[in-house]
């Protein structure tokens, strides 16, 4: 009797939806299939929200922020945001011992946050409201939601592997779109995006094609393969099983090969940031050596295999009139900030593409909607106080995720190196293009990961006894510590 209480009525009535659902699925087929389709879209969702596969659901609102909102031009509904206020709510519903709940970590800095960017968002409203609110739900309030998300999530560090595992899926089903574009030609589901996907062709003076993928710009695709390269490495590393090692292998080659494609010089030079620290912060010593001999011979293989891409690489990194652009919007958002200190011009890029114009460098050729620069956009578009308030909070999510590396058992710094590295990768590229500040690809991904390394449930497990640790597969305090632990106890009960 006592097992049979502790079993989930969850998935039984998961059992008795299927069939109805198909049925339903069917017959509403034989009158419309798109209607049939969402139908049996909806019952899935909601029986994967059912089964609480929180780690799943996460990954599919990065997804769905990327194809959906951006890709199919839904971004006026929030499918993404919807499904994670979604989440969100079923966590704080179904919180217990086990799927333990907390406030927003940095809620200090994400309140003010939240309410200084208003003042842009209406300051840009006038010149396109559904623009700037389309810069605000996705840069800021999504960020905030995706960063709870995140704290809430990473309990343990066997929840930190699921959320980095369904991120990785994600990020190599898009390595996978791109690499057959490159190979065949052909743009998978190119049909279902918007009018300006079809049109959209990027290719370099070498006559090498750069591929966006459902981003719709390379580098946005290059970015987010470069941010989540860092998470089936971490994987790979922590892993003791050597056919999930060959899986994350595998998962870390499409990845770069999609990377590649890309030909986005920023997101390279990020990759090979994110991957200094990585090898730094991996944990053990033995692992950091052998990372960096497997680094050096992949890149003396790749110089063989893949010479005539690596070419074209080093002669669009080499283009001077792409770097004295991006140095010539710089100056602009500079002026533009200096000029608007306060609120500056308001959020979003019709309120930049108008404001700007009168203060635009003569090196700026042409003008832009956005500055190439993801903090100078803060400052140009919200205003000084709320580029500092963001420096602010990035700056303390990268301290919070030391201290966490730090607490943690050695064997699952990996976890938090990997984190890092990812961050650190999209900080680096935002100093080329609007990484944190786009609101088609990024900022959802971003927080995200951030959440999931801040998690101030990690300190709570770390706090419970040195058995229940072991027993949930969180990281272990240090056996040290332990011992100092016991002692103490034995000192009380004395």
């Amino acid at each position: 009797m006592k097992v049979m209480n502790q079993v989930s009525p969850v998935p039984f009535f998961s059992l008795l939806v299927l069939p109805v659902a198909l049925l339903l699925g069917a017959a509403i087929g034989a009158l419309n299939p798109i209607y049939a389709f969402i139908i049996a879209g909806a019952l899935i969702l909601a029986i994967i929200y059912l089964l609480r596969l929180d780690a799943m659901i996460a990954a599919m609102v990065v997804a769905v922020h990327v194809v959906i909102d951006a890709f199919m031009g839904f971004a006026i509904y929030q499918p993404a945001l919807l499904l994670a206020l979604v989440l969100l709510i079923v966590c704080y519903m179904g919180r217990s011992e086990n799927r333990p709940w907390t406030a927003p970590y940095m809620y200090w800095l994400w309140v003010p946050f939240l309410l200084l960017t208003i003042v842009p968002t209406l300051e840009g409203g006038a010149f396109s409201l559904t623009n700037s609110i389309g810069y605000y739900l996705p840069i800021v309030f999504s960020g905030f939601i995706m960063f709870w998300i995140g704290n809430v999530l990473a309990r343990d560090a066997s929840a930190i592997r699921r959320v980095f595992q369904c991120i990785a899926f994600v990020s190599v089903l898009f390595a996978i779109h791109t690499i057959i574009e490159a190979t065949t030609g052909v743009f998978l589901l190119q049909s279902f995006g918007k009018a300006s996907a079809a049109g959209a062709t990027f290719t370099l003076d070498t006559g090498n094609s750069r591929l966006g993928s459902f981003f719709l710009n390379p580098n946005g695709n290059g970015m987010f393969q470069a941010v989540c390269f860092f998470l089936p490495l971490g994987l790979f590393i922590e892993s003791k099983r050597f056919w999930s090692k060959i899986i994350y292998l595998g998962e870390m080659l499409l990845i770069l090969l999609a990377l590649m494609e890309t030909y986005s010089t920023g997101s390279w030079l990020a990759t090979f940031g994110g991957l200094l620290i990585f090898i730094l912060l991996v944990g053990r010593m033995r692992d950091s050596v052998v990372l960096s001999v497997t680094v050096v011979l992949l890149a003396a293989i790749g110089l063989i295999v893949f010479n005539a891409q690596i070419a074209a690489q080093i002669a669009h990194a080499s283009d001077k009139s792409d770097t004295s652009l991006h140095l010539a919007t710089w100056e602009t958002a500079l002026r533009v900030t200096m000029a608007y200190p306060w609120f500056g011009v308001g959020l979003g890029n019709q309120a930049y593409l108008h404001l700007s114009e009168p203060l635009r460098v003569a090196a700026q050729t042409k003008p832009l909607q956005e500055p190439d620069n993801s903090y100078l956009q803060w400052g140009a578009t919200c205003g000084i106080p709320v580029m500092l308030l963001f420096l602010g909070m990035l700056g303390s999510v990268f301290a919070s995720a030391w201290r966490n590396w730090l607490a943690v058992d050695i064997r699952y710094r990996v976890f938090f190196a990997a984190g890092i590295a990812s961050l650190l990768a999209m900080s680096i590229n935002s100093m080329t293009v609007d990484g944190w500040t786009s609101p088609i690809d990024m900022p959802f991904l971003g927080w995200l990961i951030a959440g999931v390394v801040t998690s101030p449930l990690i300190k709570r497990h770390l706090a419970r006894p040195s058995t229940s640790l072991a027993e949930s597969g969180v990281g272990r305090l240090d056996p040290e510590r332990s011992t100092q632990e016991r002692h103490s106890k034995a000192e009380s009960i004395v």
